[in-house]
This record gives C-alpha cells, sequence and structure tokens, in this order.
C-alpha cells in the first residue's frame, strides 16, 4: 500500500521525541486515518483507534472511555500504546478534555503516543491553540498531488488534472459516473453537512450550497460578488457571501484569492479568485465527460491554472505563506506568492488564447518581485505539479 510521507514523518517524531500530541489535520478522505493506521502497524505496540464521525456527535466522555482503554495498554514506561482518535473536533469541549489527560501521563511518566485526527482546519486548530499551546506537533495533509497518484496509481497528467486527487476514486474513474456519483455523494455532501453546516453556524445553508457549486463552474477566474450575487437567490450581502467562502476554505473545498496591494490592507469586498482545492470537486459536478475537456483550449486552461492554484493551496501554508493575484486594469498576473518580504508573480501557461502577459506592468509596480511563468516557456507542467513548489519559491 502506497504511503504518504506523513507516515514517516509522523514517525519519526514519536520516536525521537520530544513528547508530543501528533496532529493531522487535512481534507476528508485524502489519507488521514490510512496513513495513522500505517504507524500504527510500523509501530507495532498495542493500540486503541476510534471515530468521532457519527451523525450525533459525542460527548466528551467518549474521549475519557478511549484514553482510559489506551491506558490500560501502556501499564508502564516499558509497555507504550498509542491512541488515534479520529474527528476529534466534532467532540464538544475536546481541547480542554485532552490537555487535563495529557498532562496527567505526562505527570505519571505514561508512555501514551497520541495522535488526533480532523478535517476541520477551523475549529481543530481553535482548539489546538486555545487549549493545547505547546503540547502538539501539527502534519497537514493535503489532496494528493499529481506526483502522488503518479506514483500510485500510474496516471498521466491529464487524468490527475480532470479527475483530480482522492485516492479512493481511482478504481472509478474509468467509469465516469460511478465516479461522479460518488465524488458527488460520498465526497461533496458529506463534507458540506457533516465539516460545514454541522459545526458551523450556518443562517444560509443552501446559500453556501449554491456557492459552492457556482465555484465549481468558474475554476481559476475572478469573480465579483456583485456577479454573485445576481446569480444565486437569497443572496443577502457581500459580506455573507465573502463569509461562506471562508467556510468553505476550512473544509479544504475552495478559496476566494484575495487581490495582492503590497503594503495596503485588502479593499473589502474585492473580487476573489475561485481556486477549488481538488480537480474533482469541478469535474464531478460539470457536464463536460474528459475527452470533451481535454479538446476544449478555454475549459482546460482553466482547469490546469486551478490545479496550478490548487498546488499551491495544498503545499504552501497560511499564516507563513499568502496566495493571492494580481490585476491593474487589462493587466493580470494569475497568482501572486508572498513569504516575509519576498514576492512571487506566478503566470501559468497552458496553451488556452488570452491576453497579453501582466508581467511588465507588475514589475512596474514591484520592481523587486520576482517572476516565474510555469507551463510552455518556463517550469513544465509535469515537473511543477510532480514536487512540493515551496524549494522552488524558496530560492528568491
Amino acid at each position: 500500500m502506497y504511503e504518504r510521507p506523513v507516515v514517516d514523518a509522523v514517525l519519526r517524531l514519536i520516536r525521537q521525541g520530544p513528547p508530543l500530541l501528533q496532529v493531522l489535520v487535512g481534507a476528508r478522505q485524502v489519507g488521514k486515518t490510512t496513513a495513522a493506521g500505517q504507524v500504527v502497524e510500523r509501530l507495532g505496540i498495542p493500540h486503541v483507534f476510534a471515530a468521532a464521525d457519527s451523525p450525533l456527535p459525542p460527548g466528551p466522555e467518549w474521549i475519557e472511555t478511549q484514553w482510559a482503554r489506551a491506558r490500560a495498554l501502556a501499564k508502564d514506561p516499558a509497555s507504550p500504546a498509542v491512541l488515534v482518535l479520529d474527528e476529534i473536533q466534532k467532540v464538544r469541549g475536546w481541547s480542554e478534555l485532552v490537555k487535563r489527560l495529557w498532562d496527567e501521563d505526562r505527570r505519571r511518566n505514561r508512555t501514551l503516543h497520541v495522535l488526533l485526527l480532523g478535517s476541520s482546519a477551523l475549529l481543530l486548530q481553535h482548539g489546538l491553540t486555545e487549549s493545547l499551546a505547546g503540547r502538539f506537533f501539527l502534519h497537514r495533509c493535503s489532496h494528493w498531488s499529481w506526483g502522488e497518484c503518479r506514483e500510485a496509481f500510474g496516471w498521466g497528467l491529464d487524468r490527475w488534472v480532470y479527475f483530480g486527487g482522492y485516492p479512493g476514486t481511482a478504481p472509478l474513474v474509468d467509469r465516469p459516473d460511478a465516479w461522479r456519483q460518488y465524488v458527488t455523494d460520498a465526497l461533496i455532501e458529506t463534507v458540506l453537512a457533516r465539516d460545514v453546516l454541522q459545526l458551523q453556524p450556518v443562517a444560509k445553508p443552501a446559500l453556501l450550497r449554491h456557492l459552492f457549486v457556482l465555484s465549481t463552474a468558474f475554476p481559476a477566474q475572478i469573480l465579483s460578488y456583485n456577479k454573485m450575487l445576481g446569480q444565486l437567490q437569497d443572496a443577502g450581502n457581500t459580506t455573507t457571501l465573502a463569509h461562506y467562502l471562508k467556510l468553505l476554505e476550512t473544509a479544504f473545498l475552495v478559496s476566494g484569492l484575495e487581490l495582492f496591494a503590497r503594503g495596503l490592507q485588502p479593499k473589502r469586498g474585492s473580487s476573489p479568485k475561485l481556486v477549488l482545492w481538488n480537480q474533482a470537486l469541478i469535474n464531478a459536478l460539470a457536464s463536460r465527460p474528459f475527452e470533451t475537456a481535454r479538446l476544449d483550449p478555454e475549459w482546460w486552461g482553466r482547469l490546469i491554472e486551478n490545479a496550478v492554484g490548487a498546488h499551491l493551496l495544498n503545499h504552501l501554508v497560511a499564516p507563513e505563506w499568502k496566495i493571492m493575484y494580481w490585476r491593474r486594469g487589462d493587466a493580470e498576473v494569475d497568482y501572486v506568492v508572498e513569504r516575509g518580504r519576498t514576492v512571487w508573480g506566478l503566470e501559468v501557461k497552458s496553451g488556452r488564447p488570452r491576453p497579453a502577459s501582466g508581467f511588465a506592468a507588475f514589475r512596474l509596480a514591484y520592481p523587486k518581485a520576482h517572476t516565474l511563468i510555469i507551463g510552455s516557456e518556463g517550469v513544465p507542467l509535469e515537473e511543477f505539479l510532480a514536487s512540493d513548489p515551496r524549494p522552488l519559491l524558496e530560492g528568491g
């Protein structure tokens, strides 16, 4: 079975210390539970594995029960055990209870390794920073890159650009109708129902769903809030839409990238650039089969541009990295990446007809910024999408 790099990262910290809670956060169906199982298997010590992903989330006593089961296996420092708690963010008051139990084990010198898994970035990280500061190491489990899908399934780039990086869908890609139904019902609907609507205060759930569907129709496109308001029923106002976009981002579905303006606060209500975190989210809801999409230069170009944006979002984590776009008049730069005082302008060359490059105007506005072409005339798409973009950008 294919092992993602996070498995070795978790094992290294468990074996070499210091003793910390190991936290895996990421989208549903990207392999967090599988990775935790591989960690447990390679450790080869007694373990307890429990998930809180039920329609009615369990109370705090569920955590205490699972912890007691694991403690029974870790009788002394020479007999370590592992406790894995999946979808931990669904348990009310989870962070305070985990803090108390973890600190008790440290005082009693009990060797219990704890892995916490979660699929809601907002809720999980809020609990970590509020109650567990200094006690955890956060591992981010991104959507699968093309490099991983190529290694695990032998996929070519075109297949990944269309079908995306959910490993569980790999056996279904040759049955497009089944693939589309699985992504829609088992992934999209589950995430919206359980990771967004069930856990967050959402006054207009139908609007949030419609906003997500609208986003999938405009991948890698700048869409004004006023245009969204015109296409959505009962849309309320731009503030509501901006808030709902943030909620969709916390579930690793879609981000509304802000307009870049160095040294200035983003203009309130500026038009976001919509980027889906996984290509499957786009094409499961689109009416274009793979062959039709591949022969449409405009649509395929949008898919390529979204794939590059998704690759950046999945690897360049806030707050260290910021991903935006830039536009002034008719001049546009597809993506702007900011890290500290270093700024990169990225342009995606996918072969589709489009206006002239906005690099000249961007360099004039920001003479110290670096520029990078991805695709024809620059870094080959295959090379960029198969690797971590951080080494390429950190050299700036």
